[in-house]
């Protein structure tokens, strides 16, 4: 939230504790209290943020110039408002008592012991002195603030990066000259279209005090959405900053101050960055580890920034925190089948954004979106519990009575065959009575029977069908004189099948066709139909779902309207292989080749 103006003096207050050695910066993180602000007294996520620091203290600051590389002297003031307390003394790197390196500008200063930094003399315009603040992570800045030793600069410009340093934007300028330094209007009024950008201002800018004067920003002041920060995703990217560079660009010189370009140098004793760990309303607090600092995530989310949602808790995307709703990350619903998620969009729009989670991996014999059903093959046990891990057990669906070994989730019930009937498929209907062929083992009763017996499928291979056909169940060799004697050859893929008075009717789609018959046919959904003493006495062996190479005569068809297929016939199982030799035969055949045979 944006501070508030008791929080303003709060932060004063703060700062002048720094100066007087009375806070101690001995933790980085304030000590967290028993009750987690993360979460209400009754458990319940809440919006929550680490406290804010002075992020710069003991940091390394990297000066572009530092007096005394080269011993020379200096004058600073002993009262800020009096030129005439002006004393000189000699600024050496090489000895410690009268050098004044960066440290000094990130260190403990208290009214009885102000160490400063100082740049070289005769830094005046164009020349310019910078100061670099890596922060090592992504922060929250709340202010930026300088004391100097020196009177404050005429001009100077803070910068921010958001990558490292590999990149650096306008944070804010200060000039008394501003659209002649920098080329900008002074105290322009800042717009919501504009409250992401730097502005020039010659507030803070007097040569008075001579020394110990304040330059102090805060990146929300005067922006529109700084008392809605929370809901703004400008403003939070306006104050993230990885890195602080402030830029000296113009000195005070003349009688006011009493030097001149030559003599006029920089000095200041206090450089501090105040701010807090982004950790997008999801901690309060940070702390280091061996990659550096890290927010102390909750909500179920992770990362560096709290910037993403933890494994498995992917049933609705991360959000930012705000004060009305923490955003908490969500578990997936995966009936403790799964041990991973994803997330999908477009069905957690469909369910009016409440969940989108999908369920990987499901075990225990589970399917679903959330595992919640018995995958193909299983049936679920209503005496245990959704959760249980063996909540689904096996169809157990009779091979030869039953279409496939998928059973109702709920009953267990299988999908037999015609005539049969069982909850698993192992037994003949009243008024049939088994046969000796596995596509239709069991047959209807003639009527002149007046029994109904039951029978086990218990299947036999009989001899009753021995003069009907010669079933051909080995291996077929495929030649250019069978391709030539019939009349069409083709792939189809066994999609159903279902009976019809004395014929059985089979739903195909034809993938390829090698040579056509008299009444042509395309590629896609057809109907193949079977006699049924050809599948009972097993002179076809067809299964649904699987591909077969079709061979047949349209004058051997009872009907050459329909596609018959029956016991002069062939329906082998697919073979790759065969693809490429029955084209060389289509091309064959239309080179009148299998007229020559």
């Amino acid at each position: 939230m944006p501070p508030s103006w008791g929080e303003v003096i709060s932060i004063c207050y703060w700062m002048l504790c720094l100066a007087s050695g009375r806070h101690s910066w001995g933790n980085f993180v304030s000590q967290q209290s028993l009750q987690d602000p993360c979460y209400d007294s009754n458990k319940r996520p809440q919006f929550c943020i680490p406290d804010f620091i002075n992020i710069a203290f003991r940091h390394e600051v990297k000066a572009s110039s530092t007096c005394g590389r080269t011993p020379q002297d200096f004058c600073t003031y002993q009262d800020k408002f009096n030129i005439s307390s002006r004393t000189c003394s000699i600024c050496n790197v090489s000895n410690h008592r009268t050098s004044h390196p960066p440290t000094y500008l990130t260190d403990l200063d208290n009214p009885f012991s102000v160490s400063c930094w100082y740049s070289e003399r005769g830094m005046q315009y164009p020349k310019n002195v910078t100061l670099t603040l890596p922060l090592d992570r992504r922060y929250e800045v709340v202010y930026v603030s300088l004391r100097f030793c020196t009177p404050r600069p005429d001009s100077m410009a803070i910068y921010k990066s958001m990558d490292y340093g590999k990149t650096w934007v306008p944070f804010q300028f200060y000039s008394t000259q501003c659209r002649k330094i920098f080329n900008r209007p002074n105290r322009v009024m800042i717009s919501k279209l504009t409250e992401h950008e730097a502005i020039c201002s010659d507030s803070q800018m007097d040569v008075t005090p001579l020394t110990g004067g304040l330059v102090a920003f805060m990146p929300q002041e005067g922006r529109p959405s700084a008392y809605s920060f929370e809901y703004s995703p400008v403003l939070q990217d306006w104050v993230t900053a990885t890195d602080i560079k402030v830029v000296f660009h113009r000195l005070h010189t003349g009688k006011s101050v009493g030097q001149n370009a030559e003599t006029a140098f920089y000095g200041v004793s206090d450089f501090q960055v105040g701010g807090r760990c982004k950790c997008n309303g999801h901690a309060s607090r940070c702390y280091r580890d061996r990659t550096g600092m890290v927010c102390d995530c909750k909500h179920n989310t992770a990362g560096p920034e709290c910037d993403t949602c933890k494994q498995f808790f992917y049933d609705r995307p991360w959000q930012r925190a705000t004060p009305k709703d923490a955003n908490e990350c969500v578990a997936c619903n995966c009936n403790l089948h799964a041990r991973r998620c994803r997330f999908n969009m477009e069905l957690f729009k469909v369910s009016g954004r409440k969940s989108g989670g999908i369920c990987l991996n499901c075990r225990h014999n589970t399917a679903g979106r959330h595992c919640h059903y018995c995958k193909d093959g299983y049936k679920r046990d209503m005496s245990k519990a959704l959760t249980h891990r063996k909540v689904c057990t096996p169809c157990q669906c009779h091979p030869i009575g039953a279409i496939g070994t998928t059973c109702d989730q709920q009953t267990g019930q299988c999908r037999c065959k015609s005539g049969v009937t069982g909850l698993t498929c192992n037994r003949c209907a009243d008024g049939f009575q088994q046969s000796q062929s596995p596509h239709i083992p069991c047959r209807k009763i003639e009527e002149i029977m007046t029994t109904t017996p039951q029978y086990r499928l218990e299947w036999n291979t009989g001899t009753e069908c021995g003069s009907y056909c010669k079933p051909t169940h080995g291996r077929v060799r495929m030649n250019l004189k069978k391709y030539c004697r019939k009349d069409y050859v083709l792939q189809a893929q066994l999609k159903a099948m279902e009976r019809s008075g004395e014929w059985w009717k089979f739903s195909i789609t034809v993938l390829s066709i090698y040579k056509q018959r008299r009444i042509p046919l395309r590629r896609g959904e057809q109907s193949l139909w079977v006699p049924d003493q050809d599948l009972t006495c097993d002179c076809l062996r067809l299964q649904v779902g699987k591909t077969y190479l079709i061979i047949g005569s349209d004058e051997e068809s009872p009907d050459p309207a329909r596609l018959i297929l029956d016991k002069n016939s062939l329906a082998l199982p697919w073979r790759d292989v065969w693809a490429r030799k029955l084209r060389r035969f289509q091309q064959a055949s239309k080179r009148e080749t299998c007229n020559a045979t």
